[in-house]
């Protein structure tokens, strides 16, 4: 790795907000976190893919990754983040190396790519990040990039967050960098009001801001920026002027947070949109910091009524839910921030929580996990720190859950298993933020448990005779069951919906 990349990635681990950090001595602190990565470390997404999936929500920019076109098909549009206007975001760009570029070098190649993104697209900026083999060849990406702004009277930004650099978690940190060196404070905003926050860690994953922004707008409390879902150039670069920061996500951008605080005075805090009780919270908590940062004081008032509106109207809506759903068992395999805040609203739909996962949890969010559902500092039962395949699927197979919520990567898990699942990660197409989201997450939990499918898929085949193996079809028939000539007509349809060939079924 450079030199530069290695600072970065030391003053990245050196977090205020880190209370471990903290407590080291001033010797310990310098060396970070950092550890020696081992072959699969990145597995699960690996630097470049964390900047890049944190940093493509702006959506009226360009996107150029700097690399093999593998790079780029990889990482392009695995997050439903939704834009309220371009779709510049959604266009993959690539300078699409190849062997010649890595012999003689692929500087020039990018400097060409970046002149004509902009001659045919005119975005307001170009983000250009780095990957494995173009880092490894030597190209100097902060060069070009400075030399093609100047060149090109446009800002082309340098995200130097190559694969080998670490997990994905990195990567997020490392793209939150490039905004902090040379995006943020480099416009200021057309005006300002004394109720401008900015919203950072939230990506607008099927349009979740858009259930939030009209409470905001409500209370007249404006959104200067949202890094980075549904985010405009423009409004990064003025965000330095909003009264508050929001954290979403302390695990992806927490660095923005803290260096935003140090470099222009922003109070922040870390909040949660989901849940009835943690959204109007998180209100409450904007509200208290905007008039602390000058607001007028009515703002407090006006929150506590549009709560209370709100609050009413949404235990209306999921009162029916609740009675369905009460004393069900949840399953929650994610992490961060979900592994507590999505705990919260599921308590309040009446349902238990078996376990959580805490695999990409931060000592702030286990503290949440065991306040919220009542755990002892020693009580680690419902907390699963790291749970493989094999342990879900026991899990669910003894009916010790009746349904999952993870990503999509674990969902053939609890499908083996015949059990409900539900996309509660990225991958998801239905907004679950504020309110609304609440009312349409217990909706989607009640249709996937209730849904008929799963008795239909629980009944044993007719062609099995011990309801778990498949075995020859008895000669005779059960107790109160089919003759043997109807297991086989049954047996034979079943095997040509399967696409078995007539001449293949046995006489």
């Amino acid at each position: 790795m450079s030199a530069s990349l290695n600072a970065k990635i030391a003053e990245v681990f050196e977090e205020p907000g880190c209370d471990k950090n903290q407590g080291k001595s001033e010797k310990e602190r310098k060396k970070g976190c950092t550890k020696q990565l081992s072959p699969g470390a990145a597995a699960g997404g690996c630097a470049f893919d964390g900047a890049k999936i944190a940093l493509q929500p702006i959506v009226d920019v360009a996107h150029l990754v700097h690399g093999p076109i593998a790079c780029e098909g990889n990482s392009w549009d695995n997050r439903h983040a939704a834009s309220s206007g371009s779709q510049l975001y959604r266009t993959g760009f690539t300078t699409d190396i190849s062997e010649l570029d890595v012999i003689y070098g692929g500087e020039k190649r990018l400097f060409k790519s970046v002149r004509e993104i902009i001659e045919k697209f005119d975005p307001p900026a170009v983000f250009v990040y780095q990957t494995c083999v173009t880092a490894l060849i030597g190209d100097d990406i902060e060069a070009v990039c400075q030399r093609a702004s100047e060149k090109f009277g446009k800002p082309v930004i340098p995200v130097n967050s190559p694969g080998f650099a670490g997990p994905k978690n990195l990567g997020n940190k490392l793209g939150a960098e490039s905004v902090l060196d040379y995006v943020i404070g480099t416009r200021e905003p057309e005006y300002t009001t004394p109720y401008d926050i900015n919203i950072i860690g939230e990506y607008n994953l099927s349009g979740e801001l858009w259930q939030v922004k009209p409470l905001l707008d409500a209370l007249g409390i404006r959104i200067l920026s949202c890094i980075s879902g549904d985010g405009r150039y423009n409004e990064i670069a003025s965000s330095h002027r909003a009264k508050v920061n929001m954290m979403v996500c302390s695990k992806s951008m927490i660095n923005i947070a803290t260096k935003m605080q140090q470099r222009y005075g922003i109070p922040y805090f870390e909040g949660s949109f989901y849940g009835i009780g943690d959204m109007s919270d998180t209100l409450r908590q904007i509200s208290r910091l905007l008039v602390e940062q000058g607001a007028p004081d009515d703002l407090l008032a006006r929150t506590e009524r549009l709560i209370e509106v709100e609050e009413a109207r949404a235990w209306t809506r999921i009162a029916h839910y609740r009675q369905r759903l009460a004393g069900k068992r949840v399953l929650l395999i994610t992490g961060g921030v979900k592994s507590w805040s999505v705990v919260a609203a599921l308590q309040e739909a009446g349902l238990e929580i078996v376990g959580t996962s805490i695999k990409k949890s931060t000592k702030e969010d286990k503290e949440k996990i065991r306040e919220i559902m009542g755990l002892t500092a020693e009580d680690s039962a419902h907390m699963i720190d790291d749970m493989t395949p094999r342990e879900m699927y026991n899990m669910l197979k003894d009916a010790k859950a009746d349904i999952m919520l993870s990503g999509g990567r674990s969902q053939f898990v609890a499908l083996k298993a015949r059990m409900p699942w539900l996309d509660i990660n990225q991958e998801r197409h239905h907004p679950y933020g504020g309110y609304e989201g609440m009312v349409e997450l217990v909706h989607e939990i009640d249709r996937a448990i209730f849904n008929p499918v799963w008795q239909q898929v629980r009944i044993p085949a007719p062609w099995r005779d011990d309801g778990e193996t498949l075995g020859a079809v008895s000669a005779q028939p059960a107790a109160g069951g089919a003759a043997p000539d109807d297991m086989r007509f049954l047996a034979d349809i079943a095997r040509r919906a399967m696409g078995i060939s007539p001449d293949e079924l046995p006489a």
